[in-house]
C-alpha cells in the first residue's frame, strides 16, 4: 500500500474516531499475552514486541513468529525501537548511551558506544532518509547526524543561542524531506536535511507522536489529533470509549494495535457508506 493511500485510510478511521465503539467498523482481530511492555509495527505490518524478561520477537502480519533477540537486557532498559526500514531496526539504550543496529532477522550488526565519540548525553535517535542515524545530543544542544560507526557527519547549530530553552525530545523522525523532533513539553519542532532549523508549533501533551508524508498524528487522553503541514489545519476527534486506558496506540493501514496491562490487541477496521 502506498504512503497517500495509508493517508487516505487514516483520514477515513479519524473520521470514525468520534462514534461509539458500537457504532464503528472496529473488529476484534487477536491479542498477544505473555507479558508486552512495548511494541512497534513496520511499514510492512511486521509487529515488534518487547516482553518483560527482555525479548525482543518480530512477528508477521499474521502473528507467525519471524525472528528473536535475545540480549536486549545485556545493554540496560531499552528505551525505543525505530523499525522506520525494516532492513535496519535501531535499539536506543539511553541509559547507557548505546546504539545497537540489528538486520531484518534481529541479528546483531553494529553496537555504538556513543561515549567514544563524545556523544554522552543524546536524549533521543531516529533513523534518516540516508540510511543514517539522527541523534539529539541533549549536552551539547544539537541535532546530530551520524554514521554507524559513529562518525559526524551533519549537525545543527547550538540550539542555546536559538531558543529561549532548549528542546527536550522523545522522538526524531525523519520524513517527507523534514526531520521532526517531538518534546511533549515544548511542541513540535522541524528542520531540514541538514539541520537547519524551519520552525516549531507548541503540540504539547501527546503521545504516539507519528508523521505520514507531510500529515502528523498524536493523540491525548481525550482526542486524535491530526495536523496537515502544508495547510496549517488542525483536526482533533475523540477518542473511543474502548481506547482510553491504551498505553499505547498504533495505526496502520487496515488495522489498529493497543497495548493494555501487558496484552497487544488488534483491530481490523473498514469503512461504512455515509
Amino acid at each position: 500500500m502506498t504512503p497517500r493511500i495509508f493517508i487516505l485510510f487514516c483520514c477515513i478511521l479519524l473520521s470514525r474516531l468520534s462514534y461509539s465503539q458500537a457504532d464503528s467498523t472496529f473488529h476484534f482481530v487477536r491479542d498477544y499475552r505473555g507479558s508486552i511492555t512495548d511494541f512497534t509495527v513496520d511499514n510492512l505490518g511486521n509487529m515488534y514486541l518487547l516482553y518483560q524478561n527482555g525479548q525482543l520477537k518480530k512477528l508477521r502480519p499474521n502473528g507467525d513468529s519471524l525472528a528473536v533477540f535475545n540480549n536486549v537486557r545485556k545493554f540496560g532498559r531499552l528505551h525505543a525501537v525505530d523499525v522506520s526500514n525494516p532492513l535496519k531496526v535501531l535499539l536506543h539504550f539511553k541509559d547507557f548511551n548505546t546504539v545497537v543496529v540489528l538486520d531484518r532477522m534481529l541479528n546483531e550488526r553494529t553496537v555504538l558506544d556513543l561515549r567514544k565519540f563524545n556523544l554522552l548525553q543524546v536524549k533521543a535517535i531516529g533513523q534518516s532518509y540516508d540510511n543514517n542515524i539522527w541523534i539529539y545530543d541533549e549536552l551539547d544542544a544539537r541535532l546530530k547526524k551520524i554514521g554507524d560507526d559513529g562518525r559526524l557527519i551533519d549537525q545543527s547549530n547550538d540550539f542555546r543561542q536559538i531558543f529561549d530553552t532548549t528542546p527536550s525530545p522523545s522522538v526524531i523522525i525523519d520524513q517527507d524531506k523534514l526531520v521532526y523532533m517531538y518534546d511533549d513539553q515544548r511542541g513540535m519542532y522541524t528542520f531540514d536535511y541538514y539541520g537547519g532549523f524551519k520552525n516549531r508549533i507548541p503540540f504539547t501533551g501527546w503521545r504516539d507522536f507519528a508523521v505520514i508524508e507531510h500529515f502528523v498524528f498524536g493523540r491525548d487522553s481525550s482526542y486524535f489529533y491530526r495536523y496537515d503541514t502544508g495547510t496549517l489545519d488542525v483536526q482533533q476527534l475523540e477518542v473511543p470509549r474502548f481506547m482510553n486506558d491504551a498505553q499505547k496506540i498504533v495505526i496502520r493501514p487496515g488495522n489498529v494495535y493497543l497495548l493494555r496491562d501487558g496484552v497487544l490487541m488488534v483491530y481490523s477496521y473498514g469503512v461504512k457508506t455515509f
